[in-house]
């Protein structure tokens, strides 16, 4: 099992130009924490929260600290920040940074977007690569914060945008069902959303009227890991 597999992005996606109601529907600050688990086994927790930055623009973060098993002997820790604009209630893309920091290998990206030049830019340390930008475009990190907002207006099915490593990629979603989920925070009666045009997605689980984050989510092409939410605190 590599780093990269224990650690791959679990969720991620970006609006401020709508009507008075449009701006009412998007969340304030808040905190979410999560315990994370791989295989049943407890691995590490993350803290996830939003905040409101300069220019209008908000900051979106998750960071990981490995806890359990290998990650927590290799003093594994991941970190992504998004920065992003509200267009509507979708977080448009901005910018994203993500960081691993392990005793055998350490990783990063910076992906920027010029919004006037509608170009995107990638850096993983080799010199950027450069990709058109699409207007609505969320990155994954935001994910699943967009795909919360989509749920909480009543949308069954979702097609996003998303700023991967070469392209922006349209990524599709469905809701699959209604499913009880217990979890550290609680039982939830949930919408279960899963990604229907890739082999192994994620599936998430939300209360779209308690939360706009996942109260559980598992991404099956990054390990086979498990997110299930702990607390969540309006700021």
């Amino acid at each position: 099992m590599t780093i990269r597999n224990l650690f791959a992005p679990l969720f991620g996606l970006g609006l401020l130009l709508g009507t008075q109601a449009a701006l009412a529907a998007t969340p304030g600050a808040f905190t979410a924490t999560y315990n994370v688990s791989q295989g049943g086994e407890p691995m590490g927790v993350a803290t996830v929260s939003l905040r409101a930055a300069d220019h209008g623009e908000w900051v979106y973060r998750k960071d990981v600290k490995g806890t359990g098993g290998l990650a927590a002997m290799l003093g594994a820790s991941t970190s992504e920040n998004s920065r992003f604009r509200w267009k509507g209630d979708v977080p448009e893309a901005v910018s994203y940074d993500y960081q691993l920091q392990a005793a055998i290998k350490n990783k990063q990206r910076h992906m920027a977007v010029d919004w006037a030049k509608q170009q995107v830019s990638v850096d993983e340390g080799k010199g950027p690569q450069t990709y058109p930008s699409r207007a609505g475009m969320v990155e994954r990190n935001t994910l699943a914060l967009a795909l919360g907002l989509a749920l909480r207006e009543g949308k069954q099915q979702v097609a996003l945008p998303v700023a991967v490593r070469q392209e922006v990629q349209t990524q599709n979603f469905k809701v699959t069902g209604k499913e009880t989920v217990k979890v550290p925070a609680g039982s939830f009666h949930a919408e279960r959303i899963d990604r229907t045009d890739a082999d192994r997605g994620f599936s998430a689980w939300y209360a779209p009227d308690r939360y706009p984050l996942p109260v559980k989510l598992s991404q099956h092409d990054g390990g086979d890991l498990t997110m299930e939410l702990v607390s969540y605190h309006a700021n």
